[in-house]
């Protein structure tokens, strides 16, 4: 009889060196985005009296503590876990989500996990190394942000660092979970990152509510926590415990659970559908495998439009007499009316993440093809450029669904100039697009490469979120295809971009498409 744990290591080692690039580029991502944060408010913000007058705007503006949380110190530390804790945090449990259930579910739904089991590998090895996979990258983490801000005070950073990856650890755990419970890679990944978006409403509310931290609302939500350490502000060291034990709770469940379940399958088998009728074509199959994915981004941003637009109003408040920080903003918007700067600059920032909708709505197409279900849909009257236009369809189209419902939302939050506002996000369409395309021609030529298309649209994101914080020259910034587009409202519209993104997009798309066209599939 196998042991249960037989196999850890080589498991571990295994997932380690398949996710070699993936780790470590997330860790000095999120790490390089805390620890520069210090540097760039001390360029802001140089003198005490700014910094305390800053903290309490924030403290006093409900808009801002749902975004970012309340504010507990007004050092250079204090600020920093203010403006990015939660943030890191949110990234990390990304990481974690995608590194557990890549090891867990994916290896079970391509059928990997059934022939590594057949070996002398133990029932609870592949889930044991996945997380460990997972405590290694949170671990390294933590040690890089601690490390790195141990300048403003060892025990600030050193807390902040342990909050950042122990919620890394916690949604990696969550994550885990959702692996027992879903039949799909993709279901695991949805389930928890509805858990994610849950756990960061509960944390807006409640702190929107109380500008010290005292909701319920806050306690309930993980996120939540990452505040209640108090970083820089007489830490509060007994919250990490409260991390600590809902890591071990959900892990111990998910080990029971894996225990009670036959490789492959799941407590929550998924339903099956019919053959024909509203399905009886690839692109009603495409729509029909991503219309949940596409309502859930439309009403994500629908809301984070409406937040953002509330926000508008203070803005001033919150820059008031600071050159520095209307700079900042108007390298994002681009227009010296600060309010429009502020509009064109969340346009922007919802553009860029719709960025990510469209590549993952494009290498739907990856999965279905290495999942081995699009060889059996290609063995009748379907040519290949049918079967992959349905799935672009959703990503081009639906991404341009995606920012309409930002724009609504932003709009509505913002209660003026309804059209242009919407203009302003439907605007970043052909940069999106261009992203959406640069995916297709990597899936068509290099199925292999196709992951690259999330770091060009990570770059693109990373560019446009902390690049004018940090003062990158315009020849970096303009890596990003988002740096050429007019910066509306308020700017005047420069539409010789458009039409070249717009094309550019066409034509990556196009290759794409031939190249599939020509190369065998693979498995």
């Amino acid at each position: 009889m196998k042991r249960p744990f037989a196999g850890t290591g080589t498991l571990l080692r295994l997932a380690l060196r398949r996710d070699r690039v993936l780790i470590p580029v997330w860790v000095l991502v999120i790490t390089t985005m805390l620890v520069s944060m210090p540097g760039s408010l001390g360029s802001v913000y140089g003198s005490a009296a700014e910094r305390a007058s800053v903290a309490a705007t924030m403290n006093a503006n409900s808009s801002m503590r749902a975004m970012y949380g309340p504010v507990f110190s007004d050092s250079l530390g204090g600020l920093t876990a203010w403006r990015m804790g939660v943030f890191g945090a949110l990234l990390a449990a990304v990481m974690s989500l995608v590194v557990v259930v890549r090891h867990t579910r994916e290896e079970e739904e391509t059928g990997r996990q059934e022939m590594v089991s057949a070996a002398m590998v133990g029932r609870r090895a592949p889930l044991t190394a996945a997380l460990l996979a997972a405590l290694t990258a949170n671990g390294l983490l933590a040690v890089l942000v601690a490390a790195g801000l141990a300048g403003q005070g060892a025990a600030g950073a050193a807390a902040l660092g342990l909050a950042v990856g122990g919620t890394g650890m916690l949604f990696a755990t969550t994550a885990a979970l959702a692996a027992q419970a879903t039949e799909s890679a993709r279901a695991a990944k949805g389930l928890t990152a509805a858990v994610l978006g849950a756990a960061f409403v509960l944390r807006a509310a409640g702190d929107a509510g109380a500008a010290d931290g005292s909701s319920a609302l806050t306690w309930l939500s993980p996120l939540g926590w990452v505040g209640q350490v108090r970083a820089f502000a007489a830490e509060r060291w007994w919250v990490l415990g409260l991390l600590a034990a809902a890591v071990a709770a959900q892990a111990l469940l998910a080990y029971a659970l894996a225990g009670r379940r036959d490789v492959g399958m799941s407590f929550l088998p998924a339903r099956p559908g019919p053959a024909e009728g509203r399905l009886g074509s690839a692109g009603a199959l495409a729509r029909r495998l991503q219309r949940g994915a596409l309502l859930a981004w439309a009403l994500g941003f629908l809301v984070a439009g409406v937040v953002f637009g509330g926000m508008t109003e203070g803005v001033a408040d919150l820059v008031g007499q600071n050159a520095k920080t209307r700079e900042i903003f108007e390298r994002m918007g681009g227009q010296a009316a600060l309010t429009d700067a502020f509009l064109a600059a969340m346009a922007g920032m919802l553009g860029m993440v719709a960025g990510l909708f469209a590549v993952g709505a494009v290498l739907r197409l990856r999965g279905e093809e290495t999942g081995g279900r699009a060889e059996p849909l290609l063995a009748h009257p379907v040519g290949r450029l049918r079967w992959a236009g349905g799935h672009l369809a959703v990503a081009f189209g639906g991404s341009a669904l995606v920012l309409l419902a930002g724009g609504v939302g932003l709009a509505a939050g913002y209660g003026h100039r309804f059209w242009p506002v919407v203009g302003a996000c439907l605007a970043q369409l052909p940069a999106v697009w261009a992203l959406g395309g640069l995916a297709v021609l990597l899936y068509g030529a290099v199925p292999r490469a196709a992951v690259a298309a999330w770091a060009a649209a990570g770059l693109a994101l990373g560019l446009g979120w902390i690049g004018p914080a940090l003062n990158l020259p315009d020849a970096v910034l303009d890596l990003s295809p988002f740096a050429h587009l007019p910066k509306l409202p308020g700017d005047e519209v420069a539409w010789a971009p458009l039409p070249v993104l717009g094309l550019l997009a066409a034509a990556l798309a196009a290759g794409g498409l031939a190249a599939l066209r020509r190369r065998d599939l693979t498995t």
